[in-house]
């Protein structure tokens, strides 16, 4: 079993402890009071807002060697709501990875809404979890993480598809804020 540090209790770090826990894993789950506790998990996620990444990378880099490193965030420009803040030829998972070279980084639930990853379905469809990532070994970790929680897990191809991840989560995103679909639905992955 995995030992899964999770930074940031927000309703995603909630939602993903709830999932790790359901699967027989240990959880730690740290915020920013915790600053001085050191993050000992195998599989490290990232479950804070994007603007947050940087202080959070700055404090803990040096935690994070060799560590799987799971980015669920999406650089939403949250002032005009109408894009995301990172070029089009790169992803946030990119920027973590170049700030962390010797982390294993992914990208994952970055597509799920915390609510479909806590039910573990979307309508009549089971939650599916996209991981895009460039070690294979940390793709099939989390993929069982994922798998053992009773969820989907696709392997959604190499860390360059982390960009499209960020797009499809943004207009699932909008589409929720404006309405058109459920905070407790989405996007689901049929094969």
């Amino acid at each position: 079993m995995a030992h899964i540090s999770i930074l940031g209790t927000g309703n995603m770090g909630q939602a993903i402890a709830g999932l790790a826990a359901k699967g027989g894993h240990t959880v730690e789950l740290l915020n920013t009071s915790h600053a001085d506790q050191a993050v000992t998990g195998d599989i490290v996620v990232l479950a804070v807002p994007y603007p947050s990444v940087a202080a959070v990378l700055a404090e803990r880099a040096g935690q994070l060697a060799g560590k799987v490193v799971v980015d669920i965030t999406n650089p939403i420009d949250f002032a005009t709501f109408d894009g995301l803040t990172v070029p089009a030829d790169s992803s946030a998972a990119a920027e973590i990875a170049a700030a962390v070279p010797t982390a294993r980084v992914v990208k994952a639930f970055n597509t799920n809404f915390g609510g479909t990853l806590a039910s573990g379905s979307i309508g009549a469809e089971t939650t599916t979890v996209l991981i895009a990532g460039d070690d294979a070994d940390a793709k099939a970790l989390l993929s069982g993480v994922v798998a053992a929680a009773g969820l989907k897990a696709v392997d959604a191809g190499s860390l360059k598809r982390a960009r499209e991840l960020e797009a499809l989560a943004f207009l699932q995103i909008t589409l929720a804020a404006g309405e058109k679909i459920s905070w407790t639905g989405g996007f689901a992955v049929t094969a």
